[in-house]
């Protein structure tokens, strides 16, 4: 089957990929578009999994502020070289991830972020809740464990869903940690909301 320069370019188009990686994709897979969009992912985790261990000492701090003054964030956000911290792409995906602790509210940035003695509580809390408790002992612990990770989905950046979207947080920075080439690492972050703990 032959492979449109259009088709090459819709998919680099929806996943950042280079052009040929875009067009062999298309050709392992017979031209179906679904397909190697999933093939690039796959293939982009497996790239972003043999730069997880590389430093992440450059990068951006940057502040977002809300429209009407009411919330702002200051995020840090790491990568390898200051060169790609200074590019347009990587910019964007840090005004992004601001965005997002503004919308969300995230209260940490992954879960191994929280604190044991708060994460013990919660389990706590969640195995003495009536709705557990009247379910059978055998599986108690897989109930906690699912309300766990939906309680992650609320307080951890890299677990929420991103916007409107599919994918997570941690989705997107893996899908940036491929096509940009580079560690990227979320640091740290604070989130200011007007009158808030006062």
């Amino acid at each position: 089957m032959a492979i449109t320069a259009e088709a090459v370019k819709e998919l680099r188009e929806r996943t950042g990929a280079g052009m040929m990686d875009c067009k062999r994709a298309l050709e392992e897979v017979g031209g179906d578009m679904e397909k190697a969009v999933a093939l690039l992912r796959e293939r982009g985790l497996a790239a972003a999994a043999k730069k997880a261990g590389r430093d992440a000492r450059e990068g951006l701090v940057a502040s977002y502020i809300h429209t009407g003054g009411r919330v702002g964030v200051l995020i840090e956000v790491n990568c390898e070289t200051d060169f790609v911290a200074r590019t347009e792409e990587f910019q964007k995906l840090v005004r992004d991830l601001a965005m997002q602790v503004a919308g969300l509210a995230p209260l940490y940035v992954d879960t191994d972020r929280i604190p044991p003695a708060e994460l013990e509580a919660k389990k706590a809390a969640l195995l003495a809740d009536e709705s557990t408790q009247s379910k059978p002992e055998a599986i108690r612990g897989k109930i906690v464990e699912g309300q766990l990770a939906k309680w992650y989905k609320e307080v951890c950046l890299l677990e929420q869903p991103f916007r409107d979207e599919d994918r997570s947080v941690r989705d997107l920075v893996t899908e940036k940690i491929s096509t940009i080439g580079e560690n990227i690492r979320v640091r740290r972050f604070v989130r200011f909301a007007l009158g808030e703990e006062m």
